[in-house]
């Protein structure tokens, strides 16, 4: 019996700041696509960090949502080691942009932590209205954190 290889669709994330800088990237695999978005898996290639209201592990799996439409994207973020929801980080951002190879993303520091219960923690506010962006962005931010809490009070951010 032959063996069918299967090529696996992979991308490289390109975390920019607001300014179009990289300030992160690595390599994701494709799970869906379409015009509008991206759903990708990725594992976090970073030294475990507590952030304070969860620890991220070298390894734990994010399945990572990307909009071309929307002001925002969604990680779902499972542990390592017992594969268990963390829980949602939720990146305000410029709309991404697609390619065959690429994810990027301009991130504009407002960020929302969802626990699995739907405890949200609203991360780097300050940080967010320091920005020297466009009043426009800083409107779409604010719109984007509006969307992200009515997402997680509903329970519908994607997993």
């Amino acid at each position: 019996m032959v063996k069918e290889i299967v090529s696996v669709d992979t991308v490289t994330v390109y975390k920019l700041d607001e300014n179009g800088r990289i300030v992160w990237q690595y390599p994701a695999e494709v799970c869906e696509r379409s015009g509008e978005h991206v759903c990708l898996v990725a594992f976090f290639n970073r030294d475990d960090i507590d952030l304070g209201y969860t620890v991220f592990k070298r390894g734990d799996r994010f399945v990572e949502y990307f909009y071309v439409d929307r002001w925002f994207n969604i990680f779902a973020v499972y542990d390592r080691d017992t594969d268990s929801l963390k829980g949602w980080y939720c990146n305000v951002c410029r709309p991404a942009k697609l390619s065959a190879t690429a994810v990027t993303c301009e991130d504009l520091a407002l960020d929302v932590w969802v626990t699995p219960t739907g405890q949200t923690t609203i991360l780097d506010e300050e940080e967010f209205d320091a920005l020297d962006i466009s009043e426009a962005d800083h409107k779409n931010g604010r719109l984007a954190l509006k969307t992200l809490l009515d997402l997680a009070q509903a329970g519908q951010l994607p997993k």
